[in-house]
């Protein structure tokens, strides 16, 4: 095989090369690209030296450029699934810790902390109401009896507790009422 044009190889070969490489790399752009490549490198070496075996240069070509093709494919794959396992293994650790998440503990000491600074903040007198009522759970009479004072006066420092304990916990209403109130 010599001085013979590209049209002429194009014609001879490209058919019967295009589907010996779409049926292992199952992709027609790649299948035409390896194509392309292996016949104009026939063609550049027919120009420098006689060719005996045209087929056979061409078949070798064709099968190096599918194989090199289907191993980027494996490399890309194997690069796509460990990531897609790093994904996996990451939204499996966030789920996991998002179900584990304790509300109720995160929030319980800021809580805590928030209560026991605004009671602090209040007259003796309210903060010992409070606290007999809501930690004690002593009944309104008797806390009255306790501290000399009416039930009214009772009802009246537990009331100003409470509004005060709102305010201070606005935020965290929701789970004050859970966790403290009754």
């Amino acid at each position: 095989m010599s001085n013979i044009s590209f049209s002429e190889i194009y014609t001879n070969y490209y058919k019967r090369s295009f589907l010996f490489v779409k049926s292992y790399v199952r992709d027609d752009m790649a299948a035409e690209d390896i194509v392309s490549e292996a016949l104009i490198n026939l063609w550049d070496t027919s120009k420098k030296e006689k060719v005996e075996y045209p087929l056979s240069l061409l078949v070798m070509m064709l099968k190096n450029g599918a194989l090199n093709y289907l191993k980027h494919q494996d490399v890309k794959q194997s690069v796509s699934d460990s990531i897609s396992s790093k994904m996996a293994r990451d939204l499996g650790y966030r789920i996991s810790t998002l179900q584990a998440c304790d509300l109720e503990e995160i929030f319980s000491s800021e809580i805590t902390r928030i209560v026991k600074e605004t009671l602090e903040a209040l007259p003796e007198q309210t903060r010992r109401v409070f606290e007999l009522s809501r930690y004690e759970c002593r009944t309104v009479k008797e806390i009255a009896e306790e501290l000399s004072i009416s039930p009214k006066g009772v009802e009246y420092h537990i009331t100003r507790s409470l509004k005060v304990l709102r305010i201070a916990l606005k935020d965290y209403l929701p789970i004050f009422y859970l966790l403290f109130l009754k």
